[in-house]
């Protein structure tokens, strides 16, 4: 996952509300730290996002694939 597409998936999932999660929550799958600062420190975007929807509880099935662009698109 590029960080492109974890921008892409947050909007999706959480629309407007989603940077605010980014910025705000504090994930402890990432050592007490936001997903901003987790990217930040070079964590990558998969694990970022994985950690942000465990703590969402955001379905296991909404987690894979999103946040990227249909090939007709580009």
């Amino acid at each position: 996952m590029r960080r492109s597409e974890f921008q892409r998936a947050v909007e999706a999932e959480f629309g407007p509300r989603g940077q605010v999660l980014t910025i705000d929550l504090v994930l402890s799958d990432l050592g007490n730290r936001t997903a901003a600062e987790a990217l930040a420190a070079g964590t990558a975007p998969r694990e970022v996002w994985r950690a942000l929807c465990a703590a969402a509880d955001v379905p296991q099935e909404r987690w894979y694939g999103v946040g990227r662009l249909d090939p007709r698109e580009r």
